[in-house]
């Protein structure tokens, strides 16, 4: 195949108008989160904040989205995906339009930011599990792995070069326009969402119940052994990659020059990250789950690397491996759940993968701090890359983890129904 037909192949799903028009909104919508993380923090010291009240703010947007995580799976399912983030992204962009008219004229307190930044939260809880569950709806099944890879290809180079721009806007305009300008790109996104027009999906009958909902979503997870086990290791992944971020900048401040070189770090994490999206559009092992764990070991190699600490152009390449490794076996996960889960159950299926990521990582970055100062910052990352590697390894010992390939060519109707290896458990789970 000639190299102009195979790239136009792997970009095929921006062919079909649905995928088009959310890649478009959410593209939009990336760019706009990217501009946010300085434009806050920037906000936060300008009001005359610190470091605790930047923390304040990053505290008040992630314990809404960890208390309606679930709630947000279960109305993605029992409503129109698309309305759910429609009405998420009105809610997200008002609250933007508020901080930056706050800002420019004066008006700002810390406490409005705090109180903005837990709406954002809770939007965002009923946003992810519905944006999850509506890309199978744009798209044929065989089309899946490509359409998540090109998500990610947004996300990660928006990541890279977002942060960037916001420094440079906050430094000349201000915070306040840079608000502005995601509550623009929340505009745009809903703008592409009401624009999609999709066959109905099908959707749960809210008679049945709120709990009997969520309980429901608890049984499609129990029920796929593959599926259950995929996202306690992911708990345990995330617990494990926490003591990079909180003790990297310590060691770089310390033992790399300062900190130019923790930049360069999370510059290479983002620039990973577009490379492993980018093998995404090209790369679909038969067996995705049991190639993405063994894979998984290598989430171990900037955690070694920053322990003696190593030089710092080692400590880069196993930071962008890691990266490129994690945005790939995403896309690989993401997918196989999109095409195993019926789709009336995978906003809930979803919420309960995306609590397990939104929990368990704040519980790493709470303990690493307190482990390294018992242990020293050394034995803390080497335990965190032995936790990681074990993790990943463990899961490989579990037969329908291993046998789990794609469902190629089937519509929405047949996706989720078991295949050979991945019946129901025997017995049951209770939810605590």
């Amino acid at each position: 195949m000639r190299a102009p037909e195979a790239v136009a192949r792997r970009l095929g799903p921006l062919r079909d108008r649905p995928f088009r028009l959310l890649w478009i909104g959410q593209t939009a919508s990336a760019v706009g989160d990217s501009l946010i993380p300085v434009a806050m923090a920037f906000a936060v010291l300008g009001l005359g904040g610190s470091a605790t009240g930047i923390g304040l703010v990053l505290a008040a947007f992630t314990l809404p989205r960890v208390l309606l995580i679930l709630v947000g799976g279960v109305w993605a399912d029992r409503l129109p995906r698309q309305l759910v983030m429609v009405v998420a992204d009105i809610v997200r962009g008002g609250v933007e339009i508020v901080f930056a008219w706050l800002l420019l004229t004066g008006g700002a307190h810390l406490w409005h930011l705090i109180v903005g930044a837990a709406v954002i939260g809770a939007a965002s809880a009923f946003f992810f599990p519905a944006a999850t569950g509506l890309i199978p709806q744009t798209l044929r099944s065989e089309r899946l792995q490509q359409g998540n890879a090109l998500m990610s290809v947004s996300r990660s180079a928006s990541g890279i070069i977002g942060p960037s721009i916001s420094g440079l806007l906050v430094v000349t305009i201000g915070p306040g326009w840079v608000f502005a300008a995601d509550a623009a790109t929340f505009a745009i996104s809903a703008a592409s969402l009401l624009a999609l027009r999709l066959p109905s999906q099908a959707q749960i009958a809210a008679s049945r119940g709120f709990l009997s909902e969520l309980a429901g979503g608890w049984r499609e997870v129990v029920n796929r052994r593959w599926l259950l086990a995929s996202i306690v290791t992911f708990g345990f992944s995330n617990v494990a990659m926490a003591p990079i971020f909180v003790l990297g900048p310590v060691i770089a401040q310390n033992k790399l020059g300062g900190p130019t070189a923790w930049g360069v770090i999370v510059t290479a994490l983002g620039v990973g990250g577009l490379i492993g999206a980018l093998i995404a559009l090209r790369w679909k092992p038969r067996h995705p789950l049991a190639t993405a764990f063994a894979l998984g070991t290598a989430f171990s190699l900037p955690m070694f690397a920053l322990a003696p600490p190593l030089a710092l152009p080692v400590i880069l390449v196993a930071a962008a491996t890691q990266s490129a490794v994690i945005d790939l076996t995403n896309t690989w996960w993401y997918t196989a759940m999109q095409q195993h889960v019926p789709p009336a159950a995978l906003s809930r299926v979803s919420s309960y993968d995306w609590l397990a990521s939104i929990i368990f990582q704040p519980i790493g970055f709470s303990v690493a701090g307190p482990v390294a100062l018992l242990i020293g910052a050394p034995a803390t990352l080497i335990g965190a890359a032995v936790l990681s590697i074990g993790a990943n390894l463990a899961v490989l010992s579990i037969p329908e983890v291993r046998r789990l390939t794609w469902v190629e060519g089937a519509g929405a109707e047949e996706r989720g129904r078991p295949r050979t290896g991945e019946g129901p458990i025997a017995g049951s789970i209770e939810m605590e």
